[in-house]
Protein backbone atom coordinates (compact mmCIF):
# COMPACT_ATOMS: atom_id res chain seq x y z
CA UNK A 1 0.00 0.00 0.00
CA UNK A 2 1.42 3.13 -1.02
CA UNK A 3 0.76 5.81 2.07
CA UNK A 4 2.56 8.75 0.21
CA UNK A 5 0.78 12.00 0.22
CA UNK A 6 0.85 15.34 -0.83
CA UNK A 7 0.70 18.68 1.07
CA UNK A 8 -2.47 19.70 -0.56
CA UNK A 9 -4.54 15.99 -0.23
CA UNK A 10 -2.66 16.54 3.71
CA UNK A 11 -4.69 19.76 4.09
CA UNK A 12 -7.70 18.34 2.76
CA UNK A 13 -7.90 15.77 5.28
CA UNK A 14 -8.52 18.30 8.26
CA UNK A 15 -12.35 20.00 8.16
CA UNK A 16 -13.35 23.10 10.29
CA UNK A 17 -14.45 22.48 14.14
CA UNK A 18 -12.12 18.92 14.16
CA UNK A 19 -9.73 17.58 17.07
CA UNK A 20 -6.26 17.78 16.02
CA UNK A 21 -2.98 16.30 17.87
CA UNK A 22 0.32 18.30 16.58
CA UNK A 23 3.82 16.63 18.16
CA UNK A 24 6.65 18.40 18.60
CA UNK A 25 8.37 20.15 21.18
CA UNK A 26 8.08 24.41 20.51
CA UNK A 27 8.99 23.77 16.86
CA UNK A 28 11.55 20.94 17.46
CA UNK A 29 10.06 17.74 16.12
CA UNK A 30 7.01 19.28 14.77
CA UNK A 31 5.35 18.85 11.42
CA UNK A 32 6.06 22.31 10.35
CA UNK A 33 5.89 22.36 6.83
CA UNK A 34 2.39 21.24 7.27
CA UNK A 35 1.47 23.59 9.80
CA UNK A 36 2.72 26.30 7.25
CA UNK A 37 0.07 24.78 4.58
CA UNK A 38 -2.86 24.70 7.24
CA UNK A 39 -2.17 27.84 8.17
CA UNK A 40 -2.49 28.96 5.04
CA UNK A 41 -6.09 27.05 4.13
CA UNK A 42 -8.08 28.91 6.01
CA UNK A 43 -9.36 26.12 7.86
CA UNK A 44 -11.00 26.82 11.41
CA UNK A 45 -12.93 26.43 14.44
CA UNK A 46 -10.04 23.70 15.53
CA UNK A 47 -9.33 22.41 18.63
CA UNK A 48 -5.78 21.73 18.47
CA UNK A 49 -4.06 19.46 21.54
CA UNK A 50 -0.19 20.38 21.65
CA UNK A 51 2.41 20.25 24.06
CA UNK A 52 2.89 24.39 24.10
CA UNK A 53 1.83 27.16 21.69
CA UNK A 54 4.91 27.11 19.68
CA UNK A 55 5.47 30.88 18.58
CA UNK A 56 3.34 33.33 17.42
CA UNK A 57 4.89 33.40 13.39
CA UNK A 58 6.13 29.60 13.68
CA UNK A 59 4.99 26.44 13.17
CA UNK A 60 1.93 25.30 15.24
CA UNK A 61 1.69 28.93 16.49
CA UNK A 62 0.57 29.71 13.33
CA UNK A 63 -2.63 28.61 12.87
CA UNK A 64 -3.47 30.25 16.76
CA UNK A 65 -2.13 33.81 15.33
CA UNK A 66 -4.71 33.22 13.07
CA UNK A 67 -7.68 32.73 14.62
CA UNK A 68 -7.83 29.20 13.69
CA UNK A 69 -8.11 27.77 17.11
CA UNK A 70 -11.06 27.88 19.68
CA UNK A 71 -9.59 26.03 21.89
CA UNK A 72 -6.35 25.11 22.87
CA UNK A 73 -5.22 22.10 25.27
CA UNK A 74 -1.85 22.11 26.31
CA UNK A 75 0.94 22.63 29.11
CA UNK A 76 2.49 26.15 28.15
CA UNK A 77 1.67 29.28 25.85
CA UNK A 78 4.05 31.65 27.42
CA UNK A 79 6.09 31.69 24.04
CA UNK A 80 3.11 32.82 21.79
CA UNK A 81 2.09 36.19 22.23
CA UNK A 82 -0.71 35.41 20.29
CA UNK A 83 -1.94 32.95 22.22
CA UNK A 84 -1.12 34.93 25.28
CA UNK A 85 -3.04 38.19 24.03
CA UNK A 86 -6.40 35.92 22.44
CA UNK A 87 -6.64 33.81 26.23
CA UNK A 88 -6.91 36.61 28.05
CA UNK A 89 -9.43 38.79 25.60
CA UNK A 90 -11.11 35.77 26.00
CA UNK A 91 -11.19 34.54 22.24
CA UNK A 92 -9.37 31.72 23.21
CA UNK A 93 -10.27 28.97 25.55
CA UNK A 94 -6.94 27.48 27.18
CA UNK A 95 -7.48 24.69 29.18
CA UNK A 96 -3.82 24.10 30.73
CA UNK A 97 -2.82 20.49 31.27
CA UNK A 98 0.95 19.83 33.35
CA UNK A 99 3.05 18.23 30.79
CA UNK A 100 3.25 14.67 32.43
CA UNK A 101 -0.07 14.60 33.02
CA UNK A 102 -0.99 16.02 29.42
CA UNK A 103 1.40 13.41 28.02
CA UNK A 104 -0.38 10.55 30.32
CA UNK A 105 -3.69 11.66 29.22
CA UNK A 106 -2.77 11.01 25.63
CA UNK A 107 -1.32 7.73 26.23
CA UNK A 108 -4.43 6.61 28.11
CA UNK A 109 -6.23 7.16 25.02
CA UNK A 110 -3.79 5.27 22.64
CA UNK A 111 -3.90 2.49 25.35
CA UNK A 112 -7.84 2.63 25.46
CA UNK A 113 -7.66 3.30 29.27
CA UNK A 114 -10.68 4.90 31.05
CA UNK A 115 -8.05 7.59 32.51
CA UNK A 116 -5.11 8.27 35.02
CA UNK A 117 -4.90 8.69 38.26
CA UNK A 118 -2.18 11.95 39.38
CA UNK A 119 -1.33 13.62 42.33
CA UNK A 120 -0.53 16.79 40.40
CA UNK A 121 -2.66 20.25 40.11
CA UNK A 122 -4.17 18.98 43.67
CA UNK A 123 -5.41 22.03 45.56
CA UNK A 124 -4.48 24.35 42.37
CA UNK A 125 -6.83 25.83 39.55
CA UNK A 126 -5.80 22.45 37.37
CA UNK A 127 -8.89 20.54 39.92
CA UNK A 128 -11.30 22.23 39.37
CA UNK A 129 -14.42 20.44 37.38
CA UNK A 130 -12.85 17.03 37.86
CA UNK A 131 -12.71 14.17 40.29
CA UNK A 132 -10.66 13.56 43.46
CA UNK A 133 -10.54 9.95 44.05
CA UNK A 134 -8.96 8.68 47.14
CA UNK A 135 -6.79 5.60 46.51
CA UNK A 136 -5.16 3.77 50.07
CA UNK A 137 -5.74 7.41 52.13
CA UNK A 138 -4.56 9.60 49.20
CA UNK A 139 -6.04 12.01 47.57
CA UNK A 140 -5.90 11.39 42.95
CA UNK A 141 -7.32 13.98 40.19
CA UNK A 142 -9.38 11.68 37.53
CA UNK A 143 -7.70 13.24 34.33
CA UNK A 144 -9.55 12.19 31.17
CA UNK A 145 -7.80 10.57 28.07
CA UNK A 146 -6.98 12.68 25.26
CA UNK A 147 -7.99 11.55 21.67
CA UNK A 148 -8.05 13.22 18.51
CA UNK A 149 -9.78 13.19 14.67
CA UNK A 150 -6.38 13.22 13.21
CA UNK A 151 -2.62 13.55 14.47
CA UNK A 152 0.43 15.06 12.69
CA UNK A 153 3.42 13.70 14.10
CA UNK A 154 6.93 14.66 12.69
CA UNK A 155 9.80 12.18 12.20
CA UNK A 156 13.57 11.93 11.41
CA UNK A 157 12.91 9.10 9.09
CA UNK A 158 10.27 7.27 7.76
CA UNK A 159 10.57 3.70 5.54
CA UNK A 160 7.82 3.59 2.63
CA UNK A 161 5.45 1.73 5.17
CA UNK A 162 5.56 4.06 7.82
CA UNK A 163 7.80 2.62 10.26
CA UNK A 164 9.32 6.05 12.08
CA UNK A 165 12.67 7.16 13.71
CA UNK A 166 12.78 9.86 15.62
CA UNK A 167 16.62 11.68 16.03
CA UNK A 168 16.99 12.63 19.92
CA UNK A 169 14.51 14.68 21.18
CA UNK A 170 12.39 15.01 18.39
CA UNK A 171 10.80 12.25 19.73
CA UNK A 172 8.96 14.39 22.77
CA UNK A 173 4.94 13.55 22.11
CA UNK A 174 5.38 12.51 18.44
CA UNK A 175 5.23 8.48 19.36
CA UNK A 176 2.04 9.07 22.22
CA UNK A 177 0.03 11.02 19.64
CA UNK A 178 0.69 8.48 16.89
CA UNK A 179 -1.60 6.04 18.93
CA UNK A 180 -4.25 8.57 20.17
CA UNK A 181 -6.00 9.63 16.93
CA UNK A 182 -8.24 8.25 14.34
CA UNK A 183 -5.74 8.82 11.28
CA UNK A 184 -2.40 9.84 11.93
CA UNK A 185 -0.18 11.28 9.00
CA UNK A 186 3.44 11.90 9.62
CA UNK A 187 6.02 14.94 8.07
CA UNK A 188 9.02 12.75 7.58
CA UNK A 189 12.39 14.48 6.89
CA UNK A 190 13.62 11.38 5.05
CA UNK A 191 11.65 8.19 3.48
CA UNK A 192 13.76 4.88 2.80
CA UNK A 193 13.29 1.85 1.94
CA UNK A 194 11.43 -0.10 3.77
CA UNK A 195 13.83 -2.94 5.97
CA UNK A 196 16.35 0.05 6.44
CA UNK A 197 15.29 1.01 9.88
CA UNK A 198 16.97 -1.53 11.86
CA UNK A 199 14.20 -3.20 14.36
CA UNK A 200 15.38 -1.73 17.52
CA UNK A 201 15.39 1.81 16.09
CA UNK A 202 11.54 2.03 14.99
CA UNK A 203 9.66 4.29 17.69
CA UNK A 204 6.39 4.19 16.04
CA UNK A 205 5.40 1.22 13.82
CA UNK A 206 3.96 1.49 10.10
CA UNK A 207 0.40 0.16 11.86
CA UNK A 208 -0.28 3.38 13.17
CA UNK A 209 0.53 5.53 10.41
CA UNK A 210 -2.18 6.10 7.72
CA UNK A 211 -0.36 8.86 5.44
CA UNK A 212 3.33 9.46 4.41
CA UNK A 213 4.36 13.48 3.58
CA UNK A 214 7.61 14.44 2.88
CA UNK A 215 9.36 17.53 1.04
Amino acid sequence: MDKSINLSQVVEKVKDGMTVMVGGFLINGGPNTIMDAMASSGVGNLTLICNDAAFADKGLGKLISNGQVKKLITSYIGSNTSAVDFMNNSTLEVEFSPQGTLAERIRAAGAGLGGVLTPTGLGTVVEKGKKVINVDGKDFLLEKPLKADIAFVGASISDKMGNLYYKGTTRNFNPLMAMAADLVIVEAQEVVETGSILPENVHTPAVLIDYIFTK
